[in-house]
């Protein structure tokens, strides 16, 4: 077993993974939990092409909500626009160009977004 410069246990096949941080088995790892969700308060809506190969989707950034929670709204954006799409990074995409059906779902769902770029 090779220890790290800072004397800790990097691999145990007790618990396997270890978080670098808080010393606990990945499962187990109280980082996660305590870690605030990301956003500004500002819920930017926009329309992106670059790197789709020419495709559109509209793409929801600044939500400050948990992984479970932005899931759940990705979803209810999803099947409200009728199109495909995917949450990553704590950022909504959805194919296609919906940003003004996604504003307005957005609203009834009591938050206050903003059209970006354009």
């Amino acid at each position: 077993m090779k220890s790290s410069s800072n004397g800790g246990l990097v691999y145990s096949t007790d618990g396997g993974r270890m978080c670098p941080a808080c010393r606990r088995p990945l499962g187990e790892c109280a980082c996660k939990a305590q870690a605030a969700p990301k956003g500004d308060g500002v819920v930017r809506v926009s329309r992106q092409t670059k790197g789709r190969g020419g495709k559109c989707v509209t793409v929801v950034k600044g939500l400050a909500l948990d992984a479970a929670a932005l899931a759940t709204l990705g979803k209810a954006l999803r099947t409200a626009c009728g199109s495909g799409g995917t949450v990553k990074d704590g950022v909504i995409e959805i194919q296609g160009d919906h940003c003004d059906r996604v504003m307005e779902e957005l609203g009834k769902q009591g938050h206050q977004p903003k059209r970006a770029g354009g």
